[in-house]
């Protein structure tokens, strides 16, 4: 039947059930209803994926289909609210260009005017294989959540792209157990500059995803499809507050139309309209990192317009693992242009080239590495025109708590006292690093 008539006829507490295997075609808006119930728009009269499980492609059999050749597939009005996705398959229409299957909020403002309590659940998003789509969520909202999804295939030329994105909503906002594949970004918060005065997206809980792009994207690879599509990074966040990076797994970067960062934490605004814009209260912990070029990249300011000043990083018991070597650079952490209060704990890394380098310009303030394990190589903690080790730390990291790390191969008489310098990995100590179990023996 009609979606559309259904969804504009829905009260809230109601259940909209489409037929398994059956195509809708959009696009569809998600009107304002008055009251809190749900409404919940979903395939069947039951779940066929159990609440808290990811789903991906091979559950799309089960599912209703929602297309679209213009438009986004599914989007939101002003102020829609209590909306929950279930159980969806989401793609453009064969060969249709889209930028968003599901646009949840756009340039709308006041704060009043945004959607609100807008949930994606255990929905399948891909983009058009061959033409590619921006993007899979646009995620401009109020307390809103996209949990146990599978988003894939999203990817442009000469342009950003990304699984989900978020630029002109306060949040809160919850991504948790999803599959996240994008060329651009995989999850970016910023990069365009709110219409709401003073608005930074903020209470961001990114948990427990997966964060991927595939080898057919790669120039050069032997998986290689054949079109370049704009490859930047996996995470980036260019004005946000207060988020949690927690327990994700980031996998497979490389330098094309960046130079292969996989985590960005560098303010900007964007188009010189948002000098609130900000980087500040973000705690990166639990992660797995590997086959990526390069590592974290932490900028003080915005090197084009005004931005305000990152703050209070903590970068903490993560892995990083096939950093650089075939991937590319091999550089761990970038701190460039004055950050203050940063704090990275607890790491083992294994990369190949630079430990830390900062650029320039303004000195980091209360920078603390501390409890790390991680390769030297040939330049450790090396800044732009400082030698390796003190040199570097006196002009660029004054007053820094330097402790209790293991920089393998490298010579203490350049660092601070209470670190350790094995001259291999095998002297470190790791259970049994072949099998990549990077625990330390008990002696």
């Amino acid at each position: 039947g009609n979606l559309q008539a259904a969804i504009d006829k829905a009260q809230p507490g109601e259940r909209i059930a489409l037929e398994r295997g059956a195509t809708y075609r959009g696009p569809f808006r998600l009107t304002k209803k008055d009251g809190n119930g749900w409404i919940v728009i979903t395939t069947g009269d039951k779940d066929a994926v159990p609440a808290g499980q990811r789903v991906g492609p091979a559950h799309a059999s089960m599912m209703a289909k929602l297309v679209s050749s213009s438009g986004a597939v599914i989007e939101t009005d002003p102020a829609a609210h209590h909306y929950r996705l279930v159980g969806l398959e989401i793609t453009p229409t064969d060969g249709a260009y889209l930028r968003a299957l599901i646009q949840v909020g756009a340039e709308e403002g006041p704060a009043e005017a945004l959607a609100h309590h807008i949930i994606v659940d255990r929905c399948y998003l891909h983009g058009e294989p061959r033409r590619g789509t921006r993007r899979g969520i646009a995620l401009n909202s109020r307390e809103s959540a996209v949990i146990n999804s599978y988003l894939s295939d999203f990817k442009e030329v000469g342009a950003d792209s990304q699984a989900i994105s978020g630029w002109n909503g306060p949040g809160p906002f919850k991504i948790a157990n999803n599959y996240l594949e994008a060329a651009g970004e995989n999850v970016m918060f910023g990069g365009a500059d709110p219409t709401i005065d003073g608005l930074v997206p903020a209470d961001i809980e990114v948990v427990g995803n997966h964060l991927s792009k595939p080898l057919t994207w790669r120039v050069g690879d032997p998986h290689f499809q054949g079109t370049a599509w704009a490859v930047k990074n996996l995470f980036e966040l260019k004005n946000a507050r207060r988020v949690l990076v927690d327990g994700n797994l980031l996998e497979f970067n490389w330098p094309h139309a960046q130079n292969g960062f996989a985590i960005l934490f560098t303010p900007r605004n964007q188009d010189g309209r948002s000098p609130w814009s900000v980087v500040e209260d973000i705690t990166f912990v639990n992660n797995l990192v590997q086959h990526v070029a390069a590592g974290v990249n932490v900028l003080g300011h915005d090197d084009i317009h005004s931005s305000q000043p990152t703050r209070r990083i903590s970068i903490r018991n993560n892995l990083f693992v096939d950093v650089g070597g075939t991937w590319g650079s091999g550089r761990l952490f970038q701190l460039l242009d004055g950050t203050s209060d940063v704090s990275i704990d607890h790491n083992t890394a294994l990369q190949t080239d630079t430990l830390i380098f900062s650029g320039d310009r303004a000195p980091h303030t209360r920078f603390a590495f501390q409890n790390n394990i991680a390769f030297h190589n040939k330049y450790g903690i090396i800044g732009s025109g400082t030698g390796t080790g003190r040199q570097t730390l006196d002009r660029y990291f004054p007053g820094a708590v330097i402790r209790r790390n293991v920089f393998i191969g490298g010579s203490p008489d350049r660092y601070p006292p209470d670190n350790f310098f094995p001259t291999s990995v095998d002297q470190v100590g790791f259970l049994d690093l072949p099998s990549r179990d990077f625990r330390l023996k008990p002696s």
